[in-house]
């Protein structure tokens, strides 16, 4: 079916996806916007992985202070080309990634940085709570496994939910956005400080932790 110009600069409106695209995505879905959203999300998650190899060696360096002075959040994001990190997307983006670590305090950028051993022990954790409740020994790990990747949601930056939008995870937010500027987008690392938090440390740790970071 035809798709009018109305129909198009709404899906655009919504998406933030190209034009040509969004023509697309309802000629592919009968018009329906609703369709045409989860197209063109699958696309932009398709294009995402096949970026997810190519180098991102240039980016921005954000940083975030909550308005009461007691968090703080500083961060590396990488883009392939210094083009793309200076666009206000862009930066919208790496803002948008320094308030999610000041709200929802995640551990790891991605499940692959959890430590073996922690990852050993909570899935100890977790067998041993399935035990207790008298599962059959052979829906243990099924079970375990299941209660890992809920915690993952919680320790790691790109499995967490979304703070301004409950219904994606950080990863395939980002995927969206890597879908849309045709570049590849990596979390590189960041640091996030509480005040009062771990006050066995000296007050000098955080210039060496930025200086660190500077060198690598």
């Amino acid at each position: 079916m035809a798709v009018t110009a109305a129909q198009i600069k709404d899906l655009r409106e919504r998406t933030g996806a190209p034009m040509g695209d969004c023509k697309k995505a309802l000629e592919e879905t009968a018009g329906n916007t609703d369709k045409a959203i989860e197209f063109l999300q699958k696309k932009a998650l398709a294009t995402a992985a096949k970026k997810s190899g190519r180098i991102a060696a240039e980016g921005r360096v954000g940083t975030y202070l909550h308005h009461d002075g007691k968090t703080a959040v500083l961060i590396e994001v990488n883009s392939e080309s210094d083009f793309v990190a200076n666009t206000d997307d862009f930066k919208d983006l790496v803002a948008n990634l320094c308030l999610q670590i000041a709200a929802m305090s995640p551990r790891w950028v991605r499940r692959e940085e959890v430590p073996a051993a922690e990852l050993a022990t909570q899935r100890g954790i977790y067998e041993a709570q399935v035990r207790e409740l008298g599962k059959p020994e052979n829906l243990v790990a099924k079970i375990a496994e299941g209660k890992l990747n809920a915690w993952y949601g919680d320790v790691c930056l790109l499995d967490q939910t979304f703070v301004k939008d409950d219904k994606v995870t950080v990863g395939k937010w980002l995927a969206e956005r890597i879908g849309k500027c045709g570049e590849n987008l990596v979390v590189r690392r960041y640091v996030r400080y509480e005040l009062g938090e771990g006050l066995e440390k000296r007050s000098d740790d955080f210039a060496a932790e930025v200086a660190k970071m500077a060198e690598a």
